[in-house]
């Protein structure tokens, strides 16, 4: 069962017995089991001397009934002769060895609780076990046959009969003649209903619950007795007896039962009392004996034969293996039988010792466990880990006991506390056993005891040693492979500084890499990369001095810092900032990896300066330092006489030098390429993209867009054509440069002609050189094949006279798309095209050692082959050209949008055939101008293909919002582009699904489409057909399918041809939609009709027909038994009907359906109770009344069950209810399970 959080201190619980939860709660496992295990409460015993133990998860059953094993003197002593022999069994797969373990530690620990996982382990659980949720009663059996397999051929053998095996008969006595049939069964546990069947009274108390158990009941009616003597049926008395009740008499207390209204298991609550002591000799029935006429009988010939006890008896009371029908009764004389019965009567007294409790509902709780002590007669609550007394009040209060109606929220969920299984023990001081005392312990045990008493103090030991070992992250820059490496630095705190940098040394594995002397261990922040001190002079000072004290976090890390031979350790002293240093070289346009310089927060800005140039060697005159405090906050430092504190330094900083004789110095900072590097330099990250793959036709469209578009055909071309003493010297980035301004203006061509077009259809088949080259995008967006067209008809309307004029061959198209001067694949190796518009005419090579938020040094030394950079510039609105931002920069002035891409070859998986491009841009560029820069590499117009988000998860969404930047991006995102139109405002993707109404899958995913707002059906209707010819094979009529509502799985509303979307028919996104083809005339013209899914049901066959559509003008039931009288033939008056149960199609067993579904409902019109159809799509069985139910033999209902189940599983319409389907407990005697069988 599901845990109950149940913690107290010892002092309040002196009175406690277990968690009285929440009214409502269902049980708080992750409270529970965060507070059972916390380090203090199981260091000290408990004060009552004895120890708990603690609860895995949800073990609290577990732990109830080995606590009351423990306490059990006969139990626990006949398990400690038990010797356990090392050479034949592994001890951790020995269950009685780990039990015996267990109870040693329970009985000399001095911790408060102990671990049960030993025991756990070896019943072959693994840690899942933990959480499954189990009762104390299968539990108990469970073991007890373990240990019974376990103990064969031992003295311990016979040990669980002995204790806990009881006898019964089981009776079956002819009213007419007399003769009696019987078998006796053997029982561990008794189980009492607290509440009759069908009755809503619970029996009062454990006696009269016994008494009911053995009540006799009458055989009679159908239910009649085949009496062997009589040769015939006759009525009967069918019954059970108690012949034997075994020493540890066990009861349980059946609390959990299923209530068939609501369909739920419930807890019943009902108060039921229980004795301290309980005399038993009034169930044995002596008189019983004397009958003659009695004679083993298993099979009574009863119809339906143990009906009466069959929800009372346990398992076990069919388990009569090794049990002679006959012995008991035969061995003796009568009068000998009498005698024997008459004496056990005379000594039947039990007494309570264990009542073991649950707390909580049907729905979850928690077990624990009320025990009395043989040794001082005092009551204990062993509440897992918490042990504690209480008194006999406390017991009483587990009666149970509920206030209020036991309406379903009560039963099912309403928590309560109270006795679940009671456990007593026969009152014989001849037979009643003390515990062994210590000098009586076997010799093994003996051994036993001392071997878990010098664990226990090594354990204490280690404890402590754990108390007092510093546990800190240790970080390293591996001098050779120049990799930060990260471990933990675990060091005793006396151990002194000098032998702690020996143990780092070590750890990280540096003995080959740089000498011992060459290693220092320093105070270091690793969140702002901050070295806050050295240790110098300190290395005989104890770990413990230097760190603070022994703690479970620090604020800080400490450093393995290492040097050179030559070089000499720098001292760091606290009070100092270290700033990282990038130096910038405007003339190659790069920024340098960082240095690092210690300074202090007083010293002055000019001070600052000479400190860098000492470590640059770079003129202080000159040299301008810019702070960047965060993201995109570029601080010049011109005020030489302001601190350091002043300028906003802090902890961890980065600064930009630059000093160069430039005239960049005497412009304004805001307008100098200093401010623009640094500011690329800043926004810049880096992308990965993946390219659609290249299908059968698409290279040649993408050829003809980009010629289209301004693309060159042949680089040397455009050169010959440029007039003027330059024109051979005309550079690749120039020619980039042009073809970028032509791709712009196509564009703006695009959408001015897209805003004038009025959708005349002549202009995009005039030419017809272009019918035969049209083939489909490969893309997933099935939508695709039209958009090909649209965008073939954008094709030869940009560029008329030269589609027109030329004709080319495959080869030629191919040769120009190789040679095309903005595709990827044409960037010659040995040129950079790297251009910055407005600024400078020389190119412009991306910079070196960005920071986290930009580029990192190690992208931006790679060789700059096949690259393309470009800048688009935005001018921005501004009243005046002289005012500022917040942050320093023109609010007038032109923000250059960076781009640069350069192929990239991706790792294994990635599929064969698919292009990548590595891709470097602003992230302040919005979503539309980044889409128009991957043009050239797509091959198509911006509005053609759709830009996918990649998350870690491979989970891909969609980027649709053109206006917005990439300011959400990171560095090293992966973004997916794939082919198909994108949507435009108003416009929505939707699912087109086939609906196959007499299909076994009657739903069959199609394709992809674009529905728009204010289409009509018919529109949508004539959008889909060439897709559907195209994707699915389809070729239909636009009359010769309807579109109809989709809700999960079930057909809806009939969508007619008029109707207009987001007015009569709401759109949403991923929306989805039934297609389904018509086999006549479509016979849905109003809305006013009503189409409903009609099945008949034969019963004479055992079968149902296909499914026929049945159209109604009104919701009169008369209309529809007319209709259904039309299409079947059957009179009007033997018409019967019954509505479909669940999820289209409704489907059911067909040896249930004439009995199960409610046939005939005695209602006029269809859209009340309780039928209620008021939309399309319903489903209705109908059959003939006078139509009789085919009869079926044995063979024939067991072919049609096992085919019906098949075909329901496969299906899975049958599942209405599906709650988790509880594991059964087992334990492994072999060790753990094999998976592959034991899986349910």
């Amino acid at each position: 069962m599901q845990e109950e959080s149940g913690t107290t201190e010892d002092g309040a619980q002196e009175r406690f017995i277990g968690p009285l939860p929440r009214e409502g709660s269902i049980g708080c496992t992750h409270d529970y089991v965060s507070q059972s295990y916390s380090y203090s409460s199981v260091l000290s015993k408990s004060e009552t001397g004895y120890v708990g133990l603690v609860n895995q998860a949800m073990t609290c059953y577990l732990n109830s009934l080995l606590q009351t094993l423990f306490m059990t003197p006969e139990f626990r002593n006949a398990l400690y002769k038990w010797e356990f022999e090392e050479s034949e069994e592994d001890p951790e797969r020995s269950i009685p060895y780990q039990l015996q373990r267990l109870f040693v530690l329970l009985q000399t620990s001095k911790k408060r609780a102990i671990e049960t996982t030993d025991v756990t382990r070896s019943f072959g659980w693994d840690s899942s076990e933990a959480w499954q949720q189990h009762d104390v009663q299968e539990l108990c059996r469970v073991m007890f046959d373990a240990l019974e397999q376990k103990w064969k051929q031992t003295e311990q053998a016979d040990l669980i009969n002995q204790l806990y095996q009881g006898k019964l008969k089981d009776y079956v006595r002819c009213l007419e003649c007399g003769y009696e049939g019987w078998r006796i069964d053997t029982y561990l546990d008794i189980p009492l209903v607290i509440r009759p069947y069908g009755s809503s009274q619970a029996f009062a108390s454990v006696e009269e619950a016994l008494h009911a158990f053995i009540q006799p009941e009458i055989l009679d009616g159908p239910n009649q007795y085949f009496c062997e003597r009589c040769k015939k049926k006759c009525d009967a008395r069918k019954g059970l007896r108690f012949l034997h009740f075994p020493y540890l008499l066990t009861l349980q207390l059946k609390r959990f039962d299923f209530d068939y209204t609501t369909m739920h298991r419930i807890k019943l609550n009902d108060r039921m009392t229980f004795p301290e002591e309980l005399d038993m000799s009034v169930f044995i029935d002596v008189e019983d004996e004397k009958s003659p006429q009695t004679e083993s009988c298993t099979d009574s010939g009863a119809e339906n034969e143990g009906s009466c006890h069959s929800d009372q008896m346990s398992n076990d009371f069919s388990n009569d293996d090794g049990v002679d029908e006959g012995i008991c009764l035969e061995s003796n004389s009568a009068a000998e039988r009498i005698s024997k019965a008459g004496s056990e009567k005379s000594s039947l007294l039990y007494e309570l010792f264990s009542v073991m409790v649950h707390s909580g509902s049907a729905a979850g709780g928690h077990y624990y466990a009320c025990i009395k002590s043989f040794s001082d007669d005092q009551w204990y609550s062993f509440n897992d880990q918490h042990v504690s007394k209480i008194t006999q009040e406390d017991i009483k209060k587990t009666y149970g006991g509920s206030s209020g109606s036991r309406g379903y929220y009560s039963s099912a969920f309403a928590s309560s506390t109270n006795a679940y299984m009671l456990i007593y023990r026969l009152k014989d001081p001849a037979r009643n056993a003390k515990f062994l005392e210590a000098h009586e312990y076997p010799e093994h045990i003996k051994q036993l005891v001392q071997k878990e008493r010098e664990l226990e103090e090594q354990e204490k030991r280690q404890r402590e040693i754990e108390r007092n070992t510093c546990k800190i992250k240790l970080f390293c820059m591996h001098p050779t492979k120049q990799i930060m490496m990260e471990n933990k630095l675990e060091v005793h705190k006396d151990r002194t500084l000098k032998e702690a940098v020996e143990i780092a040394y070590k750890l990280m594995d540096l003995e080959e890499a740089v000498p011992l002397s060459c290693c220092r261990l320093v105070k270091y922040d690793e969140f702002h990369d901050y070295l806050e001190r050295s240790y110098e002079g300190e290395e005989d000072t104890p770990m413990g001095l230097l760190l603070g004290g022994v703690k479970s976090t620090y604020m800080f890390d400490l450093l393995l810092e290492t040097r050179r031979p030559d070089q000499v350790f720098q001292c760091y002293k606290p009070g100092e900032v270290m700033v990282k240093v990038h130096v910038v070289d405007l003339k190659t346009e790069s920024v340098a990896p960082p240095i690092s310089v210690r300074a202090y927060l007083n010293q002055t800005v000019s001070e600052f300066k000479q400190l860098i140039s000492k470590a640059t060697h770079l003129p202080a005159e000159t040299m301008r330092v810019v702070l960047e405090r965060c993201y995109n906050d570029l601080r010049l430092l011109n005020v030489s006489s302001k601190t350091l504190k002043a300028e906003g330094f802090f902890r961890s900083n980065k600064v930009f030098i630059e000093s160069s004789e430039c005239s960049d110095r005497h412009v304004t900072y805001t307008d100098s390429q200093l401010w623009k590097l640094l500011d690329r330099h800043a926004n810049t990250i880096r992308l990965y993209v993946s390219l659609p793959e290249q299908a059968p036709g698409s290279q040649l469209r993408r050829a003809l867009y980009q010629k289209s578009a301004g693309a060159a055909g042949n680089l040397e071309e455009p050169c010959e054509r440029v007039k003027g003493p330059v024109g051979n010297m005309k550079s690749v980035e120039a020619i980039l440069e042009e073809s970028t301004e032509k791709l712009k203006s196509l564009s703006l061509q695009q959408q001015q002609q897209q805003e004038g077009d009025n959708g005349d259809s002549s202009k995009s088949t005039e030419a017809s050189d272009f019918e035969n080259i049209e083939s489909p995008l490969n893309e997933i967006d099935s939508s695709a094949s039209a958009e090909n067209r649209e965008l073939d008809n954008q094709i030869q309307i940009s560029d008329p006279e030269n589609l027109q004029s030329e004709e080319r061959s495959d080869s030629d198209v191919n040769n120009d798309r190789s040679t095309s001067s903005v595709d990827s694949d044409i960037l010659s190796s040995s040129h950079s095209s790297d251009t910055l518009c407005n600024v400078d005419n020389a190119p412009l090579p991306l910079a070196n050692g960005l920071d986290s938020h930009s580029i990192t040094s190690s992208r931006r030394s790679k060789a700059n082959q096949g690259k393309k950079e470009t800048w688009d510039t935005a001018e921005e609105d501004s009243g005046t050209d002289s005012e500022y931002d917040e942050s320093g920069k023109s609010r007038g002035e032109a923000q250059y949008m960076y781009f640069k891409s350069e192929p990239y070859t991706a790792e294994e998986g990635s599929g064969e055939g698919q292009k990548w491009l590595m891709v470097h841009v602003d992230k302040r560029i919005t979503l539309s101008a980044f889409k128009q820069h991957l043009e050239p590499f797509v091959g198509v117009p911006s509005s053609h293909f759709k830009v996918f988000r990649v998350y870690a998860s491979n989970q891909e969404f969609e980027s649709v919002r053109l206006n917005e930047t990439l300011s959400s991006f990171s560095d090293d995102n992966k973004i997916t582009i794939r082919l198909g139109r994108a949507l435009k405002k108003g416009e929505y993707r939707v699912k087109v699904y086939q609906l196959l109404v007499n299909e076994p899958e009657p739903c069959k995913f199609l394709l992809d489409a674009v529905f728009a707002k204010g289409m009509t059906v018919r529109q949508s209707k004539e959008e889909l057909l060439p897709q559907l010819r195209e994707q699915c094979g389809l070729d239909l009529t636009i009359d010769r399918f309807r579109l109809r509502k989709k809700t999960w799985k079930n057909p809806g509303t009939v969508f007619l041809d008029y109707h207009i979307y987001e007015e009569d028919i709401n759109i949403s996104s991923n929306w989805e939609v039934f297609l389904e083809i018509l086999d006549g005339v479509e016979k849905m013209k109003s809305m006013s009709q009503l189409a409903v899914l009609s099945r008949r049901w034969r019963p004479s066959e055992m079968k149902l027909d296909s499914f026929q559509e049945v159209v109604l003008e009104s919701s009169s039931v008369e209309e529809l038994k007319e209709k259904l009288s039309e299409i079947s033939g059957i009179p009007l008056e033997n018409i019967e009907f019954a509505k479909g149960r669940g999820t289209f199609p409704c489907d059911i067993s067909i040896l249930e359906i004439h009995q199960d579904l409610d046939w005939n409902p005695k209602v006029s019109t269809l859209n009340v109770w309780p039928l209620y159809i008021c939309d399309d799509g319903a489903v209705i069985f109908y059959r003939d009344k006078t139509e009789e139910l085919m009869e079926l033999t044995d063979e024939q209902r067991n072919e049609l069950m096992k085919k019906e189940s098949s075909r329901l599983q496969k299906t899975g319409h049958r599942v209405t209810y599906s709650p988790r389907k509880e594991k059964a407990l087992k334990i492994y005697l072999d060790g753990a399970p094999n998976k592959d069988l034991t899986q349910d």
